[in-house]
C-alpha cells in the first residue's frame, strides 16, 4: 500500500469569517484602550492578538500526518513531527462535534497508555469539506488493521473530556479572558 500524507496546507484555507472575528476582537480592545489600556495598553493587546493568531495560522498550515509501514506520524507544525509505531496504537476512531447546527468529524488514535491524538490535516466540516473523508479514513483504518495483530485493538472507555468539544473549551476559555480583562480595566 502507499503511504498516506495529509497535510495542513492543503486543507485549511484562511476564511472571511476568521479575519472578521479577529476585526471584531480588535475593535474590542480599541474600547478598552479608550477606557482605561491607553496608546501603550492597546498596542501591546493587538500586537498580542496578532502575533497569537499569525502563530496559530502558522502551525495549522504546517501540520500533517504520516500514515505508512512503521506507523502514524503527527506533526504540529514545529520539527519532524513523532512516530507512534504500529505496535502502540490501540484504537483509531472518528469524533464528530457537534455545535450550532454544524458537525465536524476528525480522525484519531487512541496509544498505549490512553492517550488520544488527532490526525492533522485529515478532518471534514462545513467550513473545510472533504468529500473523500470517508475514503481516507477507511485506507488509515486498513494501514492499521493490517499492522496490527486483532487482540492487540482495544476500544477506549469514554471519558468526560470526549463530551466537551472544542468550542465549549475555547468559550470557556474567552470568558475566563474577558472576566480578567474586565477587572484590570475596571479597577
Amino acid at each position: 500500500m502507499d503511504e498516506l500524507i495529509f497535510r495542513g496546507r492543503d486543507r485549511y484555507r484562511p476564511s472571511w469569517s476568521h479575519l472578521a472575528v479577529l476585526l471584531v476582537l480588535l475593535v474590542a480592545q480599541g474600547f478598552a484602550a479608550a477606557h482605561g489600556l491607553g496608546t501603550v495598553g492597546f498596542l501591546w493587546l493587538a500586537g498580542g492578538t496578532l502575533a497569537l493568531s499569525g502563530l496559530g495560522l502558522w502551525i495549522t498550515v504546517r501540520s500533517w500526518s504520516r500514515v505508512g509501514p512503521q506507523g502514524i506520524t503527527i506533526c504540529w507544525g514545529f520539527g519532524r513531527g513523532r512516530t507512534y509505531p504500529w505496535a502502540r496504537i490501540r484504537w483509531i476512531d472518528v469524533r464528530t462535534v457537534e455545535s450550532q447546527g454544524s458537525a465536524s468529524s476528525q480522525v484519531r488514535m487512541f496509544v498505549a497508555g490512553g492517550r488520544r491524538r488527532a490526525l492533522p490535516g485529515l478532518l471534514h466540516s462545513d467550513l473545510y469539506p472533504s468529500p473523500d473523508f470517508d475514503e481516507q479514513y477507511h485506507r488509515v483504518r486498513n494501514w492499521w488493521e493490517l499492522n496490527t495483530d486483532a487482540s492487540a485493538r482495544v476500544e477506549p472507555v469514554r471519558q468526560f473530556r470526549d463530551r466537551i468539544t472544542v468550542t465549549v473549551a475555547a468559550v470557556l476559555a474567552s470568558l475566563v479572558i474577558a472576566a480578567v480583562g474586565a477587572v484590570i480595566v475596571l479597577r
